[in-house]
């Protein structure tokens, strides 16, 4: 079997309602902001293209990512919900593939190994045509399915996002359990932001000085 030919879309159109009044994707993680570290990972990873899809501050996230070999395709109806940007990003897609990676930009502890290993799984799975990274009954990211659904998921664009997907082919799902945690980490609050920078041994921030 040759290796997998797969295509990645990244969500990163997310409003960061819960990070005090930060944009989580652009927040600083060493020289570079969180969503370009992500989706930096997922290109070394060599897929076939990667679709970066955006909404709340669009253009500061498309500038954040600036000379990568993305195309970012941004949803005008991002604040219906993440299922409409898994749609945006799917019917942007060019190029042929056998399975559709569709990535967190706010995980930014994964590794272009990660990614690399998530195709394999799905090449070499025993049955089913969507996988689920789990772990002690967790659902992680990313979800790998066949190309054969992308016509359900444009079709059922006001609805149907991977989790609906999975509850509606319950025997189509495989999953696949890491050795790692880092399938189950995302970010959504300060607290998040403090804990990613401590695992990466990165210095805790400085509080922002009064005028």
């Amino acid at each position: 079997m040759g290796a997998l030919r797969y295509s990645a879309v990244v969500l990163a159109a997310g409003a960061s309602t819960r990070m005090a009044g930060r944009h989580k994707l652009l927040l600083p993680l060493e020289d570079e902001p969180v969503i370009r570290r992500t989706v930096r990972s997922v290109l070394d990873a060599h897929p076939t293209e990667v679709v970066v899809v955006t909404g709340s501050n669009a253009q500061s996230v498309e500038r954040a990512l600036q000379g990568l070999d993305v195309k970012v395709q941004f949803n005008p109806r991002h604040a219906e919900g993440q299922m409409t940007s898994v749609a945006a990003g799917v019917a942007s897609l060019g190029e042929p593939c056998d399975a559709v990676m569709v990535c967190l930009g706010d995980m930014a502890l994964l590794k272009s190994a990660d990614y690399a290993e998530l195709a394999q799984a799905f090449a070499a799975r025993s049955r089913g045509a969507i996988l689920v990274p789990r772990r002690n009954g967790i659902r992680g990211n990313p979800v790998v399915f066949a190309s054969g659904f992308v016509p359900e998921v444009l079709v059922g664009n006001r609805n149907l996002g991977c989790r609906k997907l999975i509850a509606d082919h319950p025997e189509e799902v495989f999953a696949y359990e890491p050795v790692h945690e880092r399938f189950f980490v995302d970010l959504d609050t300060p607290a998040d932001y403090a804990q990613l920078r401590e695992r990466l041994g990165l210095p805790a921030e400085r509080p922002a000085l009064a005028e």
